[in-house]
């Protein structure tokens, strides 16, 4: 039965996986089972099928947000920590409060979004929000950086 609803659902990564899940899905099916809504068989189905669904949609979301790379595959990445053509300290921050500053640097050398650096921080995505707007309007018009060296 968990073969046939494996096959059904087209899975066809980490099946050993899947089957193990739906072992467990049959056991607690078995735990669960009450004689009075019908033959077991099309509890059992349901549960396990049920219980494979919510398996693959969080492997599915996994799947989307994190890649596995090969050794190979490492040689062929950019250097993330490239040299910028400027010096933090070049950087015109002058009338910027500290969260403000976090979220430039966050922003401009980490290449975060609004919401990592929620996280990071440990605010809500409204207090970055508040932050970036600050930010942009004390530097709108500005010369970002002082001077550059070459």
């Amino acid at each position: 039965m968990i073969h046939k609803i494996i096959l059904t659902l087209g899975i066809y990564k980490n099946r050993e996986e899947f089957y193990q899940t739906g072992l467990i899905a049959l056991w607690q099916a078995a735990e669960r089972y009450d004689q009075e809504r019908g033959p077991f068989s099309s509890f059992a189905y349901s549960y396990i099928k049920g219980h494979l669904q919510t398996e693959m949609t969080k492997t599915n979301k996994y799947d989307e947000h994190y890649v596995a790379v090969d050794d190979e595959s490492w040689d062929i990445i950019p250097d993330s920590a490239c040299r910028l053509p400027f010096e933090w300290a070049d950087l015109d921050c002058e009338g910027l409060t500290e969260k403000e500053k976090k979220w430039l640097v966050y922003t401009v050398i980490h290449g975060l979004s609004v919401k990592e650096i929620a996280t990071l921080e440990k605010v809500s995505q409204s207090a970055v929000k508040l932050w970036r707007s600050g930010a942009r309007n004390k530097l709108k018009g500005r010369n970002l950086v002082s001077h550059m060296h070459n």
